[in-house]
């Protein structure tokens, strides 16, 4: 039995030449997983707005996975040679496209299995038709899913929150760390004063110490 995946950076899966890519590489970015489909109402719209999606945030740690799936009324029937050239070539899309896969059943991509585990629809776990969209955050755990009729650019706002608490995260760890520093510096400062006050102070019992044993004498002499 293989352990299951802890994030989505524990999975492997192909490309459309057929090439192993280790989901790793996308640690610390932010992801948008499609199943889509060459052949559906939905194409038109969703690549043009997906391609908007990425021109706008691929600079920015953000990457878009689209998994081509002929399960939903059979609108995916071509090769992953004819899927890559549809895409490239009518849309101009620069996301990669990875091999064909199930999304639902015994055989759906483990990838999916994981996505569906941590973000469930409103009719279950399985995915309902082409084009649904999952948001996976830095961590590699899902945080969003998305209907097929949502457009992706709607999906820009959660994008940004994202963006929004990472950077929120970092300033807070870099606050923290400026506390700590301050702190660690008001006490080496008032350990430095107390051990300053420390010394006058054993000094000054000394000095006291020597005054009474010169009075004592002063004060036999005195009686001789």
């Amino acid at each position: 039995m293989t352990d299951q995946p802890k994030s989505i950076h524990d999975l492997k899966v192909k490309d459309a030449n057929g090439k192993d890519v280790d989901l790793s590489i996308y640690k610390g970015k932010v992801l948008l997983i499609v199943n889509v489909a060459s052949k559906c109402g939905l194409t038109n719209s969703n690549y043009s707005e997906l391609n908007q999606l990425y021109a706008k945030f691929k600079d920015q740690g953000f990457e878009i996975l689209a998994f081509p799936c002929n399960q939903f009324g059979d609108e995916e029937p071509g090769s992953n040679e004819q899927i890559l050239e549809f895409v490239c070539t009518r849309y101009k899309s620069e996301f990669p496209v990875f091999d064909k896969i199930e999304v639902n059943g015994e055989n759906a991509a483990p990838v999916y299995k994981f996505l569906k585990s941590g973000k469930r629809g409103i009719f279950g776990d399985d995915i309902q038709w082409n084009f649904t969209k999952i948001l996976v955050g830095r961590n590699g755990q899902p945080v969003g899913r998305y209907y097929p009729t949502t457009s992706p650019l709607t999906i820009e706002v959660k994008t940004t929150t994202l963006y929004k608490n990472q950077f929120e995260n970092q300033f807070t760890a870099i606050n923290l760390m400026i506390v700590c520093l301050f702190c660690r510096e008001m006490c080496r400062n008032s350990w430095n004063r107390f051990t300053k006050s420390f010394c006058t102070t054993i000094n000054m019992l000394k000095v006291l110490d020597s005054m009474l044993v010169l009075n004592k004498y002063l004060f036999m002499f005195q009686l001789v």
